[in-house]
């Protein structure tokens, strides 16, 4: 039997109306800069009991301070220690970022925390021993790791999961999940961040899910509130 858990990446509504409708949510904050942990434990108790807060690293660990993303980030970067974050970089930013984010799942009681790689992070040697690198030397706590790269072949990146035990995480309709525990999508939409899934989607999206597995629904597009509940009904029918 297939346990499906549905939800957003981000609140795209107020919380405690999303928690209505939801028992899981992925937070986006800890991507851009991760809030003050009195505010992680606030949204922790105010969640309803068994809702499950998962949580995408850091970007301090994933991106380069030249990504866009950084214009979020409330802290502002040495100019001499730009080469010191990203891309798993082996440097004790990178690790401070990564204990960061770990305290922010502890907060959440989270237990999956994802790592999105951008377009820039290539299937290059020195990417693959940084990750290799990071992954094999943080302490896991029992933490589910999971991977989204970007325009990698698929045998490293299911070599690298395997070796690193990681989740390898996708969007279904872009890409098959190569390894991992637990299934976990990411659906960013067909083609762009506007597009709005329809009811054939849906039910596409509904035979893909894999049997006898844990899997994550996380829509992560404009109208991802309403194609989160259509799927919702889709899949409780």
């Amino acid at each position: 039997m297939s346990q499906v858990k549905i939800g957003c990446c981000g609140f795209p509504v107020g919380r405690k109306n999303y928690y209505r409708h939801f028992s899981c949510v992925e937070v986006q904050q800890t991507f851009y800069h991760p809030p003050e942990l009195a505010t992680l434990l606030r949204w922790r108790r105010e969640a309803p009991q068994g809702f499950e807060f998962t949580i995408k690293a850091w970007q301090l660990i994933t991106h380069p301070p030249k990504s866009p993303t950084y214009r979020r980030l409330r802290m502002k970067i040495p100019e001499g220690k730009i080469d010191r974050y990203g891309n798993f970089r082996p440097t004790d930013d990178v690790l401070f970022a990564w204990q960061t984010t770990r305290r922010a799942a502890e907060a959440l009681k989270a237990q999956i925390i994802i790592f999105q790689t951008p377009p820039s992070f290539r299937c290059t040697a020195q990417n693959k021993a940084n990750i290799k690198e990071f992954f094999r030397k943080i302490e896991r706590d029992g933490f589910i790791l999971g991977w989204e790269p970007r325009g990698w072949e698929g045998r490293e990146v299911q070599k690298l999961c395997r070796q690193l035990e990681l989740v390898h995480i996708v969007d279904p309709f872009q890409d098959e999940s190569l390894w991992g525990e637990i299934t976990y999508w990411r659906l960013h939409g067909i083609g762009g961040y506007r597009y709005r899934y329809s009811d054939q989607d849906l039910a596409q999206l509904q035979q893909w899910v894999p049997e006898e597995r844990i899997t994550y629904v996380m829509f992560n597009n404009t109208s991802m509130f309403q194609d989160g509940l259509r799927f919702k009904q889709v899949w409780e029918r």
